[in-house]
């Protein structure tokens, strides 16, 4: 592991770097994908016809802002080596948020969009200053596989957070119990684990870029008006710029996989829960494979290459989930998403990282998360809208998210990885510190 780490970077700091995804994972299978999602619309919501509409406008208002704090705290975080302190504090509000919603039941829906939005907040804050880590720790030639361990190790912590939800849910089940009884105790599993992994595994990890206490105070003005600051700093870097759109395009196709595989999955091919669990479950190994073997391929044949792989694989899988009407033709699906999953996720990051000048990680990996949460928007509502004014009709919404896909391919022709390299090394503002 060495020979691919920065000097004076430790394999067990990359360890605990990876025990965040492998924290946070848990969040999104459990609560966004897997188990909340369709409790959210089938009993909170009682199953109307704008409960779906409901959830995806819900994740993407957190979506929303995010994308207004991320430019202000991207650049904090890079002044003030304040990446460690975001972590710390949006993991223990994740946790918070999300054992909290456990209470709430169908009599306080306005209360339970709330919780999530604030939960899902927290974790794209996470998510988001995690990923900027990447650019200290690895070297270059390996950001794809450094990049897919810290996935993969994630999709082992969906799926440990999964199974022992899954465990409850199966004991449940066999006792009577409705669902209202045992979601609320799939939360407190998802909470427990996000604040008991993540906390430790900062505290291994070090903040490599410190500053003085009054640059800190400096650092804070201009509040989220700094956006257009941070896309105009990054006007030399062309190629980081082509590359936020595509990811802009594809990951909004991804959103709509994760916050609605489940609900499509019970509403439009029959499924009980206890069989989305198991399907979601699926999905993590698969992903967890994907994002582990596709980082060592992505550096041997160039990130470009590779990320243009998974989109032609990502709009194959629409195509098989659109057209198969058994259940076996979705159970197929669901397998090629997660392989897609976790090799395109971790294929973009490393890319990202990759055309990231040293010293302005995380102003740029707020970029990118800016460009995350807004796909975060458009994926789910377009999804939503289209289910909602075509009455229900959700393959047909599904067969529209191919085209974020094909989008996405058509943004990463425009990519030059070799000259958008060049500008992020003349852009370097620490070199020295490594």
């Amino acid at each position: 592991m060495r020979n691919h780490l920065r000097p004076g970077v430790a394999p067990y700091e990359v360890l605990a770097w990876a025990f965040l995804d492998f924290a946070n994972s848990g969040y999104t299978t459990v609560v966004l994908t897997a188990v909340y999602s369709a409790y959210f619309v089938g009993v909170i919501a009682g199953a109307a016809p704008w409960a779906t509409l409901l959830w995806t406008l819900t994740v993407s208002g957190a979506s929303l802002l995010t994308m207004l704090a991320l430019p202000t705290l991207g650049m904090w975080a890079d002044h003030a080596g304040g990446k460690r302190l975001i972590i710390f504090w949006a993991s223990l509000l994740c946790g918070l948020a999300t054992a909290a919603l456990a209470l709430v039941d169908s009599s306080a829906l306005w209360m339970a969009v709330a919780l999530v939005g604030l939960s899902s907040l927290a974790f794209n804050l996470c998510e988001t200053f995690t990923a900027a880590f990447l650019r200290e720790l690895a070297k270059p030639s390996a950001y794809g596989r450094v990049s897919g361990w810290g996935w993969s190790f994630g999709y082992l912590g969906g799926m440990l957070t999964l199974g022992l939800s899954l465990a409850w849910v199966l004991q449940a089940k066999a006792q009577g119990q409705s669902a209202s009884q045992f979601v609320p105790v799939t939360l407190w599993i998802v909470a427990m684990i996000y604040v008991g992994v993540s906390l430790p595994a900062l505290a291994c990890l070090k903040e490599r870029h410190q500053v003085e206490s009054g640059q800190k105070a400096q650092s804070w003005e201009g509040g989220w008006l700094r956006l257009r600051a941070s896309w105009q700093r990054t006007a030399e870097l062309i190629d980081l710029r082509r590359l936020l759109g595509c990811c802009v395009a594809y990951h909004a196709g991804i959103f709509v996989v994760i916050t609605l595989a489940a609900v499509y999955a019970e509403q439009v091919m029959g499924f009980q829960q206890t069989e989305t669990m198991m399907l979601v479950f699926l999905v993590n190994i698969a992903a967890a494979l994907g994002a582990f073997f596709f980082g060592r391929f992505q550096d041997r044949i160039g990130h470009r290459r590779a990320l243009a792989i998974t989109l032609v694989s990502w709009i194959v899988m629409v195509a098989i989930a659109v057209l198969g009407q058994s259940r076996e033709a979705f159970w197929l699906a669901a397998t090629l998403a997660g392989l897609n999953m976790g090799s395109s996720q971790s294929a973009g990051r490393a890319m990202v990282a990759q055309l990231a000048p040293l010293g302005r990680q995380s102003e740029i990996f707020a970029l990118w998360g800016f460009a995350l949460r807004l796909s975060a928007i458009l994926g789910p509502v377009c999804y939503g809208l289209l289910v909602w004014l075509t009455d229900g009709q959700q393959r047909v919404a599904l067969g529209c998210v191919g085209l974020f896909f094909l989008l996405g391919l058509w943004l990463l022709s425009s990519v030059n990885i070799q000259r958008g390299t060049d500008a992020a090394m003349a852009g370097e503002t620490f070199r020295e510190k490594f």
